[in-house]
This record gives structure tokens, C-alpha cells and sequence, in this order.
């Protein structure tokens, strides 16, 4: 399926894959910078902005196994293209809304879209260049896609600060309608085989189980882990997720063409590769979580500020994936995996450990180079390990199925690290507010118990603010107010972010020695093609004897 595609041409199609992966995962960060504005200007609550985040993300990760194999049916291409659409008008009404009901619909939209065309990159990827050089195409393809996550709150700081929030998502349009125009000229309409039949029980109950799965892992701290409406809470949700996907299992066994082939989690190296891609993004989007927050409420940061601390990480990440990506074609990925997973690690376990409030940005340069190392040496290395030994009939399931480990992990790290970071921040803020309490007026501390509850609830993790109630207090005392609420903030966050950093340090490492012990992925080599020998020459000069083609 490759012989008939020149290497400018490979690399033209990579271009535009690129374009259609970073768009659909800048838009899993770059709205949280835009929080407060859209609170203002659609009269949002908490929870509503809650679900402007998560619609797109429950919405990606529950249906990459479904749309995965639409591809088999309709053809990678096609998806792709329909799927890019759908994410660019579903921007466009994004962008429109004049309420947040709207704005929450229009984002489950993109959801579907992104989860249509993300499996297509990475089937199109290994169908369109040859097993020695998918390597290199990888490293660019997940160091495009880590750039994506990391620039998120830099572009959302710049855009929501110097035009308007509803340029987040009208930026996404005249960049996609181009992907389309590119996509349609350069990337090839490539072919699977079809599957002999559809297993659509299969399809539901991945589906279903992923979405209450993902759904009680998002909203179970909102809940506190209890009652959602009436007998409904979030543990039946999630025993409910769980329950499906082990009937998914047990109906997956008895199907003589299943979603997902028991063989393939069972291959060593396939099954460790999903392993750390999930550990790996939920390291990702907690990490981030911690750290545009630790920035923005411990150090008084602006949007536009904490994304610009964030450089050395993005710059370093950009620089090594391409170059890991080559390496994983000649060395293989085992110590890739191992040193990129224990420096990104280190680079996390420094950023909860090391910093106080008098940090600055330039203080962050040297962990956050850390973390960006790490993760270009791990997420292109990865992608090889999966797809490597992929038939390209199952190029579409596994493509669907690493995808839907990275966007798990992603709920999953976003929930667990949101979870440890809200209690513990609590319960510091609380002691060190009513520690400074006595600095306040009886009307002062009466506002601070307020806004302190207000707290406990999880309002003050949206924005990077804690709420404030002066009404009613003078200009000094409302002053002393918002300077202890916002030590009594900072606080709690540094305190809080230390244990939920060292978890994903840990994660991390156990990954690491996961990657250590798996099997080593051989690098292909270039197939001996003998060059023919002209009569009356006996073959004994170098450009005479076998040469490995170079593709």
C-alpha cells in the first residue's frame, strides 16, 4: 500500500494529520483559561463550566472505539474527512453560543468529531510509510500532539486576554476547512480490507461501559463519591461502567470477527505499550492541571504568564520527540521507554517537591525541561512499540484501542489528581484562614467562614481564585480579606499539589520498570535487494554487491 507514494508525498499527508491531531487535543486545554470570562458572560455555575471541559473529553473517549472501526467500513480517509468537518462546525457554534447549554452541546459535537478522526492518523500513519521509517513519522505525529496539550494555556491566555473567548474556537474553523482542502488532495484514500461482519453488541457495550466509566470518574468529586438524583450515585455508575465492560469481554471471546481481538492485549508488546500510553496521558493531564494552577493561584501569575513558564517544557518536548522517534527505528524502545519514563518522573516529583511561593518562572526552567525530556523520549518510542507489528487489517482496532487508553488515562488522571489536590487543599487552606482570622473584624471573618466554604466546595479551583464575599466590609478590612483568603490559598494549593504530584511521580515509575522488563522491540531492517549484474563483470566493486534500499 506504500510502493506508489513518493517520500514527499508521505511526508505532505504526515503534515496534515498533524494539523487535525493538534487541533482536536489543543482543545482538551485551552478552554480552561477561558473559565472566568465564560462564567461572566453565559452566568455560569461551577458545574456548567465543569461540563464545558468535560462533554468534549467524555464525549472523545467513549466513542474512539466505535468510530474506530468505522473506518474499517467507510475507509480512513473518509472518517478523517467527516470527522474534521463535524469538529469544524461544531467550533463554529461553539463560538456562537449565547448560553452555556449551548456552548456544553456544541463541545459534546466536537467530541464526536475528534473521536472520529483521531484513530484514522494513526491507521493512515502505518499504512502510508514503510515499518523502518514509522519511527520518524511518529515522533513528528506525538510531538505535535504533546505541543498541542502543553500550548493550551498559553494560546487560551493570549486569545481570551488581547480578542475574545469565541476566538478559542473560531480559530479552530479556517484551520480545519484547510486540513479538509489539504487532506483531500494529499492524503492518500487508502483501503483495509473490510471486516466480514459487524459486531455492533460488541460496539454498545464498549461503548456504553466507557461512557458511564469515564462520566462517574469526571463527576465523582462534584458528587462527593455519593448520591447523583434519586437511587442514581456515582459508585452504581460506576460499578455499571465496569460490569459492561467484562460482559464486553466475555462477548468478545464467542465472536469470530470481535472489536477487539483477544490477541492483541495479549501481545507483550502491544499490551505494554497500551499500558504506559494510559499511565503516560494520565500523567500528562494531571501534571498540567497542577501546574497552570500551582502558577496561577500560588504565584500570582497571569493566563498569559503561567503558559509562558510553561515554554522550556513545550520547546524541549518539540525538540526530542522527532529525534526518539528515529532512535526507536535503529535501537529499538526499551531504554527509550525506561530513561524517558524515569526522567519524566523526576521532572514531576521536582515540580511538587521543590517549589515555595517566592518561585518565579525562571525557577521552573530546569524541572520543567525535566518533564519535557521525559515526555519526548517516551511518546513517539510508544506509538512505535504499538504499531510496529500491527497487520494493517488491525491497524483501525489498534489504532482505536491506544487512543481510547490515552483518553481514559486523561479522565482518569484529571479525576484523581482533581480529587487528592480538592481535599487536601481544603482542609491547609481552612487551618492557615482561621490561623489568620484574627486579623479580621467580626464582619471579616464572618465573609472569610463564607468564602472558605464556598472553597471546601471546589469554587476556588476554578479560575485559580478563591471566591470573595466583601459586601458590606470597608476598603481596608476587604483588603485584609482578600489578602488572607488568597495566603490562605496559596497555601493549601502548594500544600496539596506535593501529594498529588508525587502519585503521578510514582505512576510514572512503576511504568518505567514495566518498560524495563517487557520485551525489546527490534528495529526492521531495510529488506538485501540485489543489484543485478551486467554480463562480462564479475560483481567485485562496492556498487556491485547487495545494497540495502534506502526508502
Amino acid at each position: 500500500m506504500t510502493g506508489h507514494l513518493q517520500p514527499s508525498r508521505r511526508w505532505a499527508a504526515l503534515a496534515v494529520l498533524c494539523l487535525g491531531n493538534y487541533l482536536i487535543l489543543l482543545d482538551t486545554s485551552i478552554v480552561n483559561t477561558a473559565a472566568p470570562v465564560l462564567m461572566r458572560t453565559l452566568d455560569a455555575g461551577v458545574g456548567e463550566i465543569l461540563w464545558v471541559f468535560n462533554g468534549y473529553l467524555l464525549a472523545l473517549a467513549s466513542l474512539l472505539v466505535l468510530l474506530s472501526r468505522l473506518g474499517d467500513l467507510l475507509g480512513p480517509r473518509r472518517v478523517f474527512l467527516g470527522g474534521l468537518a463535524l469538529f469544524a462546525a461544531a467550533s463554529l457554534l461553539c463560538g456562537l453560543s449565547q448560553t452555556a447549554g449551548q456552548l456544553i452541546a456544541a463541545r459534546v459535537l466536537q467530541g464526536i468529531g475528534a473521536a472520529a478522526l483521531l484513530p484514522q492518523c494513526l491507521v493512515l500513519i502505518t499504512a502510508i510509510f514503510p515499518p523502518d521509517r514509522r519511527g520518524a513519522a511518529f515522533g513528528i505525529f506525538t510531538a505535535v500532539a504533546g505541543v498541542a496539550a502543553v500550548s493550551g494555556p498559553t494560546l487560551g491566555g493570549l486569545v481570551v486576554t488581547h480578542v475574545s473567548w469565541s476566538w478559542i474556537f473560531f480559530g479552530n474553523v479556517p484551520l480545519a476547512l484547510g486540513g479538509i482542502v489539504a487532506a483531500r488532495r494529499l492524503v492518500p484514500d487508502l483501503r483495509t480490507p473490510p471486516p466480514a461482519g459487524y459486531d455492533i453488541p460488541g460496539v454498545l457495550l464498549a461503548t456504553l461501559g466507557l461512557l458511564a466509566l469515564v462520566y462517574g470518574l469526571i463527576e465523582g468529586e462534584r458528587h462527593h463519591w455519593g448520591r447523583i438524583a434519586g437511587p442514581l450515585s456515582i459508585p452504581a455508575v460506576l460499578a455499571a461502567g465496569v460490569v459492561l465492560l467484562v460482559l464486553f469481554v466475555l462477548w468478545e471471546r464467542k465472536q469470530a470477527d470481535p472489536v477487539l481481538p483477544p490477541g492483541l492485549l495479549r501481545d507483550p508488546e502491544f499490551g505494554a505499550a497500551t499500558a504506559i500510553t494510559f499511565v503516560t496521558s494520565f500523567a500528562l493531564h494531571g501534571f498540567l492541571l497542577v501546574f497552570v494552577l500551582l502558577t496561577q493561584l500560588v504565584h500570582d501569575m497571569s493566563p498569559l504568564e503561567s503558559g509562558l513558564t510553561a515554554l522550556p517544557w513545550t520547546l524541549t518536548l518539540s525538540a526530542v520527540a522527532p529525534v526518539a522517534g528515529r532512535l526507536a527505528d535503529r535501537i529499538g524502545t526499551r531504554w527509550l521507554l525506561t530513561v524517558g519514563l524515569a526522567v519524566f518522573a523526576a521532572g514531576v516529583a521536582g515540580t511538587g517537591l521543590l517549589p515555595t511561593r517566592d518561585w518565579t518562572g525562571l525557577s521552573y526552567v530546569w524541572v520543567l525541561i525535566g518533564v519535557g525530556l521525559g515526555m519526548g523520549l517516551v511518546i513517539a518510542p510508544t506509538t512505535t512499540q504499538a504499531m510496529r507489528a500491527v497487520t494493517p487489517r488491525l491497524a483501525a482496532t489498534a489504532s482505536g484501542t491506544l487512543n481510547t487508553a490515552r483518553q481514559v488515562g486523561g479522565a482518569v488522571g484529571l479525576a484523581a489528581v482533581g480529587a487528592i489536590v480538592q481535599h487536601r487543599f481544603a482542609e491547609v487552606a481552612r487551618v492557615e484562614a482561621e490561623a489568620r482570622s484574627g486579623e479580621l473584624s467580626v464582619p471579616g471573618r464572618q465573609a472569610l467562614e463564607s468564602a472558605m466554604a464556598t472553597a471546601a466546595d471546589g469554587g476556588a479551583l476554578v479560575g485559580g481564585r478563591p471566591a470573595v464575599a466583601p459586601a458590606g466590609l470597608g476598603g481596608a478590612e476587604a483588603d485584609r480579606l482578600r489578602t488572607v483568603l488568597h495566603d490562605a490559598a496559596a497555601s493549601g494549593f502548594l500544600a496539596a499539589a506535593r501529594p498529588a504530584l508525587v502519585v503521578v511521580a510514582v505512576l510514572l515509575a512503576l511504568a518505567a520498570v514495566l518498560a524495563l522488563v517487557m520485551r525489546q522491540s527490534k528495529p526492521p531492517a531495510a529488506p538485501v535487494v540485489p543489484v543485478p549484474v551486467p554480463k562480462g563483470r564479475k560483481g567485485t566493486r562496492e556498487e556491485d554487491r547487495p545494497t540495502r534500499v534506502k526508502r
